[in-house]
């Protein structure tokens, strides 16, 4: 007879229950490392079914590293088993991990993807530069708040603009300089660190024949082109393109119960910065794009019935589905069918 095994996974420890034939035989703690967990899974289960674990930080590594040492790890989304994990009189480690282990026995999981190493490094370069962007903004906004206290308006303008323009205001003021100019250093830093790793990722791009595929479509760049390949990782992973658009969480969600029924927002559920760099590119096709393509002129369509924000949401769907369509042929953008 096989065991099934769940793994509750924190930082430190890692709580293990193992079942079998419908009865728990055996649970414990391990250190929170795949190493330790694969020796003790071989010493107490010689013949395991499944082992799995929830969704969570780390997941990408606990999973490879599980594979790598042959034990069938399968990651399971969180929210399946949450129903279970809170009927439990008590919330401990302990009693997460014997329902995981139920859930692994009875089947009622949904496995989740995990990405690959080379994926999570490409995504990670992409959140480190949208951090640092994000945080030389907010530099940026406090010295502006800081300095306009004491009558000091610096103009509009990024860049090197806006460091001559605060140089400028602070000449005759010693006191105030002496706050802001570290500020400013910082900004500066921030700025140069966050251009070295967009150029990081302009080359990466210019060297992946998908990503230059990607490109063709106009309002689409290296960051969005290199972010949703590694949110998809292989086109095969989805058997119909139109399935890109709902998990990424653009369809609306439905609440239906006896007399009611109706549609509601977007569920956002999947990669959201994903879906936020797929809405800007959006908002450029429908306002900045040059020359018309059938999905341009079919979102302007779209925005004198439901407005610029909805049909905005209704082009970056359709975006997310014409790109995995792109990728699975192999071919270029096209203007005139655009609107698969």
């Amino acid at each position: 007879m096989t065991e099934y095994i769940g793994l509750d996974v924190s930082m430190k420890e890692t709580a293990i229950s193992i079942r079998l034939a419908g009865k728990r035989i055996w649970r414990g703690k391990c250190a929170s490392d795949p190493a330790n967990i694969a020796e003790l899974i071989r010493m107490r289960a010689s013949n395991v079914e499944r082992v799995v674990f929830e969704t969570g930080p780390l997941s990408v590594w606990f999973f490879h590293a599980l594979r790598a040492e042959g034990v069938q790890a399968i990651c399971i989304d969180a929210r399946r088993p949450k129903a279970a994990l809170d009927m439990a009189a008590n919330k401990t480690d302990a009693n997460d991990a014997d329902v995981l282990a139920h859930v692994a026995e009875v089947g009622f999981f949904r496995e989740v993807r995990v990405k690959g190493f080379a994926s999570m490094l490409s995504r990670t370069l992409i959140a480190a530069r949208t951090k640092l962007m994000r945080t030389t903004l907010d530099a940026a906004n406090q010295i502006r708040g800081v300095m306009k206290t004491f009558g000091l308006v610096i103009p509009c303008g990024m860049g090197g603009k806006f460091e001559v323009h605060v140089r400028s205001l602070l000449a005759d003021n010693a006191g105030l300089s002496r706050t802001i100019l570290p500020l400013l250093e910082a900004w500066r830093s921030l700025r140069l660190q966050a251009a070295r790793l967009r150029r990081q990722l302009l080359a990466e791009a210019r060297g992946n024949e998908q990503s230059q595929l990607l490109m063709s479509i106009p309002g689409v760049g290296a960051i969005t082109a290199t972010a949703y390949l590694n949110a998809v990782e292989d086109p095969a992973n989805f058997t119909r393109s139109r399935s890109v658009g709902a998990w990424l969480g653009f369809t609306a969600r439905r609440y239906q119960s006896g007399e009611v029924d109706y549609d509601g927002h977007i569920s956002r559920r999947g990669d959201a910065h994903v879906r936020s760099l797929l809405y800007e590119a959006a908002v450029v096709i429908l306002t900045r794009s040059r020359g018309e393509s059938d999905l341009r002129n079919w979102g302007i369509r779209l925005r004198e019935k439901i407005g610029f924000k909805r049909s905005a949401v209704a082009v970056a769907r359709k975006l997310a589905v014409i790109m995995h369509a792109m990728l699975r042929s192999g071919e270029l953008f096209n203007r005139k069918t655009a609107t698969v």
